[in-house]
């Protein structure tokens, strides 16, 4: 069925447009609500890709053309199954590709990857926004002629990020599944080391606006400063 210009030519089946749990648009289908027993429970309803790209197109500057857009920060307290995660991932990576050499876009890549979060409450769409993000970043390498296979430094590293970055829990009491307080950290680049990188632990808690400016960086484990495609080794400073 052809909808009107309101819709932006998105086409429904009549099953789907009654029960309003996926659209077509074009060969694609987006599943906009899993089923009415989640929307209830949880409020689940998942962001249309092209609002999805709409919104990021005002962030356009800071996610693929400004000055260490690579590095700056991007946060979904409610990741769903990755569809905003892995569309900012994309743009990073299709700007890495415009803008750096060849040589320099394994690391490039790691750190784009490490500069995006996210918090997702059920573990189905946990899951799935993980697999898309080490997925995004696999199609990248080989769309790059680079290996990437799960020996690899570089895939191990990028699923350590995605570990570590990609979180089930509570965003609203900052909580994980096992009741503990949700842990991220914060990688950043050292000073006149392009390739290294520093880990600091800290809790979403000390990320509220309460708190703002006093992360709570001082009260967990430390890491030595490491290769961006070494960090799954995990070295710790503190032993």
């Amino acid at each position: 069925m052809q909808c009107d210009d309101r819709n932006e030519n998105m086409a429904t089946t009549p099953e789907l447009q009654k029960r309003n749990e996926a659209v077509v648009v074009g060969d694609r289908v987006e599943v906009i609500v899993k089923s009415r027993a989640r929307v209830k429970a949880y409020g689940e309803v998942f962001t249309p890709l092209r609002m999805v790209n709409r919104m990021l197109d005002l962030v356009k500057p800071e996610l693929e053309t400004g000055p260490g857009f690579v590095d700056k920060t991007f946060f979904e307290p409610s990741a769903g199954d990755g569809n905003f995660l892995t569309a900012i991932l994309k743009r990073k990576f299709a700007a890495i590709e415009k803008r750096y050499t060849p040589a320099v876009r394994p690391k490039e890549s790691l750190f784009a990857l490490a500069s995006i979060y996210g918090i997702e409450l059920l573990e189905d769409n946990h899951q799935a926004a993980q697999a898309a993000m080490l997925g995004e970043f696999v199609k990248f390498h080989k769309r790059n002629g680079i290996k990437c296979s799960p020996r690899t430094n570089l895939f191990r590293s990028a699923n350590h990020l995605v570990s570590t970055n990609i979180l089930q829990g509570n965003s609203l009491t900052g909580i994980d599944p096992k009741g503990n307080p949700i842990k991220f950290s914060w990688w950043h680049r050292v000073s006149n080391e392009p390739a290294i990188v520093q880990r600091e632990v800290f809790t979403l808690a000390s990320l509220r606006h309460e708190n703002a400016g006093t992360l709570d960086f001082d009260v967990h484990p430390t890491y030595a400063p490491s290769r961006i495609d070494h960090v799954h080794k995990e070295v710790r400073a503190d032993v």
